[in-house]
């Protein structure tokens, strides 16, 4: 109970990984979700110096930056001090669709904090790499068609989205899916697997899957929800590597 509920939520894990892409120039992504952030407290402060010592080129977050309440007072301390030369992108999660701000007052509160907010919407992060961001899939309104709109073919794709079973319904049309949502499990019982997932965790737990080309990573995220406890699912930061193909 002591190192479930005081040791292993606040043991943040930087992964590393490596692909090789058709681009001209090293990017590395720093992916962070389901953080449930409830104001500047350890964990953050650990993102912070996780991200100072990575230095990322572009950060980007896989939804549920909020843990309750519609003003997301808790959440714009840690948003208000992510920076990276390429940008900080978001989409929502479930718990920004569970406490919704009226859209002039979503699209407000992120554009103060120098986030760029994508709901169903892409965004070339440089020539040949798009950013797609979709909204939650089951309790938002994902709008793939929206969200695809005007992209380039010989661009390298990139979509973020919360629940990993979006990419059961879009990995033909992308090359790399980043998502969250199911926290690896978040209560893992010595190898024989979570004691539940959420609706919309489809057959991913966390860590690399593939359908076709596309590939898909899915974070175990940082915060907890429901019971403030990991067991055997440590929080992470992802740290992902696009390399130009040789």
């Amino acid at each position: 109970m002591i190192y479930a509920f005081g040791i292993e939520p606040f043991w943040i894990e930087t992964t590393h990984h490596t692909l090789s892409a058709p681009i001209k120039k090293t990017l590395k992504i720093a992916h962070l979700t389901d953080i449930h952030t409830r104001g500047l407290g350890k964990r953050e402060n650990r993102i912070l110096k996780i991200l100072h010592e990575e230095n990322p080129d572009v950060i980007v977050i896989t939804g549920d930056t909020n843990c309750g309440g519609s003003n997301y007072k808790d959440c714009k301390a840690i948003l208000s001090l992510l920076k990276a030369p390429l940008g900080v992108y978001l989409v929502r999660g479930n718990w920004e669709n569970w406490f919704p701000m009226s859209a002039t007052e979503e699209l407000r509160f992120y554009d103060s904090l120098g986030i760029k907010f994508l709901l169903n919407q892409n965004v070339a992060l440089r020539e040949e790499v798009t950013l797609i961001g979709l909204d939650e899939l089951i309790w938002g309104h994902a709008n793939f068609q929206q969200a695809f709109d005007g992209i380039a073919n010989d661009t390298y794709k990139i979509a973020l989205f919360h629940s990993p079973e979006a990419f059961d319904k879009i990995s033909d049309k992308l090359d790399l899916a980043l998502a969250g949502h199911t926290h690896g499990g978040q209560i893992n019982f010595f190898g024989l697997g979570p004691i539940w997932l959420p609706q919309g965790s489809g057959d991913y737990i966390n860590g690399w899957y593939t359908k076709g080309d596309a590939k898909m990573y899915v974070s175990r995220g940082i915060g907890t929800s429901i019971i403030p406890a990991r067991f055997f699912s440590r929080p992470e930061i992802a740290i992902i590597t696009l390399q130009p193909e040789q």
